[in-house]
């Protein structure tokens, strides 16, 4: 089991640049096809706020200029991805209706890069990540400084359902890391649940974890990023929304602090 294809949406600027070469280094570790994604503003989405029947002056040059900012975004991303170096990236521009387009890149793809902006609600592609996270349920990359394969992981462990999936999804990921920690905080969860029997679980599959236990309570998320910068890790695999998805954004939950706060390059998956 591997990653062959990886996936990153561009909204077609030079800002993609810093997402661009993440997702290169996340590409080149696994071999994968690296899929680049421009996934520009739809018009579609504009029509309905235009009026049944009527085209008004307005109405066409804010038509004209999303065609051509998409055309713009078409031909950047084609050069970045030139500029890239990378063998085995492809550019891809996407078509009305873009997110069906787009939803159906991800489906294709073995995981999905973001940068932070997005991830933090930010930028045109904020929309795109909620929805491949939450709706397309999706394993994301959030790509932050530093990003590289091989190096430490750390794995939170609650024993729910997120977790597992998070856990088996980024497999992968923690069979080409050089160290794995299984960390959990039995003080903050409901659940009850022993780190070995991850441990052994990973063992089977060829990966050699070590656990940790985090002493404390109230704040799962601080308690998680901590121990990850105390053993060092270059990424951190969790579950996503584990709560229903509004209970999320009105009340902020876990997942809305890892992904607000500063820390490594997390693996994501709901």
């Amino acid at each position: 089991m591997s990653w062959a294809r990886i996936m990153a949406p561009l909204a077609g600027a030079t800002a993609d640049r810093g997402l661009l070469e993440s997702a290169r280094v996340l590409a080149e570790g696994f071999d994968a096809e690296l899929a680049c994604v421009h996934a520009p503003a739809d018009m579609a989405d504009l029509m309905p706020w235009m009026g049944e029947g009527f085209m008004g002056g307005v109405q066409v040059t804010a038509l004209e200029s999303l065609k051509e900012a998409a055309v713009e975004g078409h031909h950047t991303v084609d050069k970045m991805v030139a500029e890239l170096g990378y063998a085995r990236s492809r550019a891809i521009s996407l078509e009305s209706p873009v997110w069906a387009g787009l939803a159906m890149e991800g489906r294709l793809s073995d995981v999905i890069v973001f940068d932070n902006a997005a991830a933090r609600g930010k930028g045109p592609l904020a929309e795109a990540f909620q929805q491949m996270i939450a709706d397309e349920q999706r394993p994301v990359v959030v790509a932050r400084p530093g990003l590289k394969v091989g190096g430490t992981v750390m794995v939170a462990w609650d024993g729910g359902k997120e977790a597992s999936r998070a856990m088996r999804t980024s497999l992968p990921l923690l069979q080409k890391a050089a160290k794995v920690v299984v960390a959990g905080a039995p003080g903050v969860s409901s659940r009850s649940f022993a780190l070995e029997r991850l441990v052994e679980f990973l063992a089977a599959r060829g990966v050699v974890a070590t656990s940790k236990v985090l002493d404390g309570s109230g704040d799962a998320a601080g308690l998680l990023l901590g121990a990850a910068k105390e053993v060092g890790a270059d990424f951190l695999v969790a579950g996503a929304f584990g709560h229903p998805r509004l209970q999320e954004f009105i009340f902020g939950g876990t997942t809305r602090s890892l992904l607000n706060n500063d820390g490594p390059s997390l693996f994501l998956s709901h």
